[in-house]
């Protein structure tokens, strides 16, 4: 398996917006025969006849020695996520950023479709390898299509415009928009900060389909984490340092809350 980091543009994405990054996908059986594999990026050669085998054995190697499968693999800035379906194991590589959540509702959406597709062709996914360039445009779609910008693009701009004239203020160490599905949008964390806070925010997300709209608590670092969910669309996360007041805090995350959604009006 070899990975190489090429510093230009990501030249092969034309459909996925900026801030979605999946490189490769690569979809084997539980054999660790890859019958499919795509790229959406230049970024990284991966091998997939080489891959799938190897993240069977890990998979396999993990079961035995602590009981359960892993589920990623952090690489840096890239990971590879594992998702099992069945008889069928899906691997994606990407950006490190990239919410798991939305990544297995992608997985699955494309795991119907590729059920249907080998029953309809009478795919034998223990022999034969899959190029059809039908079944690409039905992998992208589904990819379009969840993480396609939901919102009014022209509003989001003006709210990621308002956020970042928030890195003037010395009380807020750093802000990071979500949408209300855990994708990024926007962060003025440095990648290593982001990469560790997004591990939590990955939960958090999950706890909002609860119906908790607020949540308020010390990050590992002593930093204090504010964030709030606004009309149902964005989640707001603001980091402080631990010496500020509770009650300034919250009065500052209010503050941004209330500008935020008249963003949503004007």
């Amino acid at each position: 398996m070899s990975i190489q980091n090429k510093s230009r543009l990501h030249s092969k994405i034309k459909r996925l917006d900026k801030n979605t990054t999946i490189h490769n996908l690569f979809i084997f059986n539980k054999s660790g025969i890859c019958f499919y594999g795509k790229s959406f990026t230049d970024y990284y050669n991966m091998e997939k006849n080489l891959v799938s085998p190897f993240l069977t054995a890990l998979m396999s190697f993990s079961k035995e020695m602590i009981g359960k499968k892993f589920k990623t693999i952090d690489m840096g800035d890239i990971k590879l996520a594992i998702f099992e379906k069945r008889e069928i194991n899906y691997g994606v590589l990407c950006d490190t950023i990239e919410n798991i959540i939305l990544l297995d509702e992608v997985i699955s959406k494309i795991n119907i479709k590729l059920l249907d597709y080998i029953n309809k062709n009478k795919i034998n996914i223990t022999a034969e390898i899959v190029y059809d360039s039908k079944l690409n445009d039905t992998i992208n779609n589904i990819i379009d299509d969840t993480f396609s910008n939901e919102f009014d693009l022209e509003k989001e701009a003006k709210i990621i415009e308002y956020l970042k004239e928030l890195t003037q203020n010395d009380e807020i160490d750093g802000t990071i928009l979500l949408t209300n599905r855990g994708k990024l949008l926007y962060s003025s964390l440095n990648k290593i900060d982001l990469r560790t806070f997004l591990k939590e925010v990955d939960f958090r997300v999950k706890i909002y389909n609860n119906s908790i709209l607020k949540m308020f608590y010390t990050f590992k670092n002593k930093k204090f984490i504010f964030s709030e969910y606004v009309n149902d669309s964005y989640f707001v996360i603001l980091v402080f340092d631990s010496k500020i007041k509770f009650g300034m805090a919250e009065f500052i995350l209010s503050k941004i809350v209330q500008n935020i959604k008249v963003l949503f009006i004007k």
